[in-house]
């Protein structure tokens, strides 16, 4: 050995025995955080894909479905083909989505009277949801029949509400339909199942 090189240091079998089980630590937390990450990514993607195709979340905004829901409900709604009367539903309309009541369904006849009173195919609805009848909006020459492939829609608060009483939303297409409102998440207090 040279006069100007250093003395090289022995690694003792207890620092390799650690410093193995560093970098074996390392590679582990390395493969944990990577499986972590892609987990949670998965899980979100899958969680987007069932929230908007399969059960769009939505926010309700105005009052033309007052008492059952008010500005600011927070609700679920579910994909469904076979809409039954009183059902509400969520439906585009100028890049908007309203929220109405299915009244009709295609083919059916739609009378509404002075008093707000609605009838379909003669036979008064029943709507213990409706605080105030009232004939709104109403451009339609009445009785009105449904058109194949559609729905006649109103909001529970008939003053206010602008839907297929008026020529400028109409009856609403099958496809236009986004969902059923089922369930009211949001405020906590009134949870639970749409009707």
């Amino acid at each position: 050995m040279s006069k100007t090189e250093k003395p090289v240091r022995r690694l003792t079998t207890e620092e390799i025995e650690r410093e193995l089980k560093r970098v074996r630590y390392n590679e582990r937390f390395g493969r944990t955080f990577r499986s972590t990450v892609y987990t949670l990514i998965t899980v979100a993607a899958v969680a987007v894909l069932v929230a908007t195709l399969l059960l769009p979340v939505l926010r309700i905004y105005g009052s033309s479905m007052t008492p059952t829901m008010d500005d600011g409900d927070i609700v679920i709604s579910v994909k469904a083909s076979n809409l039954e009367k009183q059902d509400i539903v969520a439906f585009y309309y100028n890049n908007k989505i309203l929220v109405k009541r299915v009244i009709a369904r295609s083919g059916e006849w739609v009378d509404i009277d002075e008093a707000g009173n609605v009838t379909v195919d003669g036979k008064p609805l029943d709507e213990p949801y409706v605080r105030d009848k009232d004939v709104g909006e109403c451009d339609l020459e009445l009785p009105y029949q449904v058109p194949e492939g559609r729905v006649f829609v109103m909001g529970d608060h008939r003053s206010v509400s602008i839907d297929s009483r008026s020529s400028a939303v109409g009856c609403v297409a099958e496809e236009q339909i986004v969902g059923k409102l089922v369930f009211r998440i949001w405020p906590l207090k009134e949870a639970g199942a749409l009707k």
